[in-house]
């Protein structure tokens, strides 16, 4: 069982009792000490005693089992709105914002998120600002995405 697999098992039930879930784990090696960043959430958000709480329990469940044999740093965080979405259940928790997605083929869409389920999303896309010789079409705004097609999913944050 590697590393990661083990906190997975290890966090499991500390995620339950919150209704949180796991987002991603990364370890980022060095050569004083490792940082391993945990980054979970919940569908009403997560606060930061929750965070607190997964980080002590984790943390004493880790020195019990030694499972580092070497120094490390431990955090347990939310994903900040510079994270992109990874999981159906994410995209379900920001219907409405405005999101910037790149597809694998390298596609830009922009626009906001007005449903997701388990396999896609769907987005409104804007109408053009410069008003066309031919009426848009309003079915044509409305772009349905599979998420395996996902390169990279962005809240974008509005200052208006």
């Amino acid at each position: 069982m590697t590393v990661k697999e083990h906190l997975e098992v290890l966090l499991a039930p500390l995620l339950e009792d919150g209704d949180c879930f796991l987002i991603d784990i990364i370890i980022k090696p060095s050569k004083v000490s490792q940082k391993v960043t945990i980054l979970v959430d919940s569908d009403e958000g997560i606060t930061i005693q929750q965070c607190t709480s997964i980080s002590r329990r984790l943390a004493k469940q880790l020195e019990e089992l030694e499972v580092f044999t070497e120094a490390y740093t431990l955090e347990v965080s939310s994903p900040g709105l510079d994270q992109p979405l990874i999981l159906p259940r994410q995209y379900k928790k920001n219907l409405g914002r405005n999101l910037k997605i790149t597809l694998k083929n390298g596609e830009v869409l922009q626009g906001s998120l007005s449903e997701a389920n388990e396999e896609n999303i769907i987005i409104q896309l804007p109408a053009p600002k410069k008003k066309a010789k031919v009426a848009v079409d309003e079915a044509s705004l409305v772009r349905q995405i599979d998420l395996n097609d996902v390169s990279k999913a962005l809240i974008e944050i509005s200052f208006k």
